[in-house]
């Protein structure tokens, strides 16, 4: 890796620590989000952004939320490039059957609640990412506002509305047979 002009010991140690902390907790972060395939160059390309504004990473623990930051900007461009490579070769072949699911990301996904991955499909991105950076990465309001550019205090109303739907969306619903039976007057028999 090429280090910035001037860099000085001082940035190189920064820079590692801020690698060998927070590498692991980047890469499930990625591996959430991404096809297996494609978390090793988002990780890479994070840590590249890293060492490129190492000026700009906070110390201490504010350096993950802006991890986090830049791991979502990446995890967009993925998805981005996925969606017009596909739409490209959907061109090419005259249809676009979307990508079969990636083994390794079923499995970790079925380790946790059917009932409330379907709630949080019915959620908008927005609130699903919101949800994620809370759940899964362990965040808090303010850091979950530094991730998304927002102030603390809205990042916890998002949070609180976005709960507030997935328990809406986790709710039984009542089944309603699509056939209804008549009761005579007077009541069943």
């Amino acid at each position: 890796m090429e280090e910035p002009v001037g860099a000085s010991p001082t940035t190189n140690m920064k820079f590692r620590h801020i690698y060998d902390e927070y590498f692991e907790a980047v890469t499930r972060y990625c591996l959430r989000r991404l096809p297996v395939a494609d978390v090793n160059d988002a990780t890479a390309e994070v840590f590249l952004v890293a060492w490129k504004k190492i000026d700009h990473v906070p110390s201490g623990p504010e350096a993950l939320p802006w991890l986090y930051g830049v791991a979502r900007n990446v995890v967009r461009n993925a998805a981005r490039s996925t969606r017009r490579s596909g739409r490209l070769t959907g061109r090419l072949r005259g249809l676009a059957p979307p990508p079969p699911p990636d083994p390794s990301a079923v499995i970790v996904r079925r380790r946790e609640d059917e009932e409330l991955f379907s709630a949080m499909a019915q959620l908008s991105e927005d609130d699903q990412e919101v949800l994620r950076l809370r759940a899964y990465e362990g965040l808090t309001a303010p850091e979950i506002g530094a991730v998304l550019d927002i102030s603390a205090e809205a990042a916890k109303k998002r949070v609180t509305r976005a709960l507030t739907r997935l328990r809406k969306a986790a709710m039984p619903q009542p089944k309603v047979s699509p056939h209804p039976r008549a009761i005579p007057e007077g009541g069943e028999r």
